[in-house]
């Protein structure tokens, strides 16, 4: 998936609207790849550029912030986001098993994005949801307890059914 201003002419536009009016304040940088990150779901390789060209600085610079903080991708991020928890407690209950089959299920690896653009997977090091380990996460949103192998294909059905409950 690449990124292209005239498909994406008004999330472009609004972007360059926030860049405009924000690209002089004292630490700009964080707060303008905030909103890049929000319009877009990921830090394109042209907004890098056009913010160093708006902003007067290097694109190292604002590359140097962006691979600094986890909450920044470079890579296009799904329309749903399946994570999949590797804490003790879930790891210990077989989440990586989990994560293997959704890996091969979805024909991805952790941090990547179906090529349809539907679903990223990705993995988290706690929860916080230990006593109903193992648990995979839907859209920040909703958390799958006592999750197994044999829920994978239904778990993948249902987020890309964008139902608001997975069936246990």
């Amino acid at each position: 998936m690449s990124f292209c201003f005239r498909k994406d002419q008004d999330k472009y536009q609004e972007f360059l609207n926030f860049l405009e009016a924000n690209k002089n304040k004292k630490g700009a940088i964080m707060p303008i790849l905030q909103k890049a990150q929000e319009i877009f779901s990921y830090i394109p390789e042209e907004i890098v550029d056009l913010m160093a060209l708006r902003m007067g600085v290097h694109s190292s610079e604002i590359y140097g912030v962006a691979s600094f903080y986890s909450q920044f991708s470079f890579i296009p991020k799904g329309e749903h986001e399946i994570c999949i928890c590797l804490g003790t407690a879930c790891y210990v209950k077989g989440s990586d098993k989990i994560l293997a089959e959704l890996e091969k299920e979805l024909g991805i690896k952790v941090g990547e994005t179906t090529p349809d653009g539907k679903i990223s997977l990705t993995e988290a090091r706690c929860i916080g949801e230990c006593g109903v380990a193992p648990v995979v996460s839907i859209d920040s949103s909703r958390n799958i307890e006592k999750a197994s192998r044999a829920m994978v294909s239904d778990i993948i059905k249902e987020v890309l059914e964008d139902t608001n409950e997975v069936k246990a």
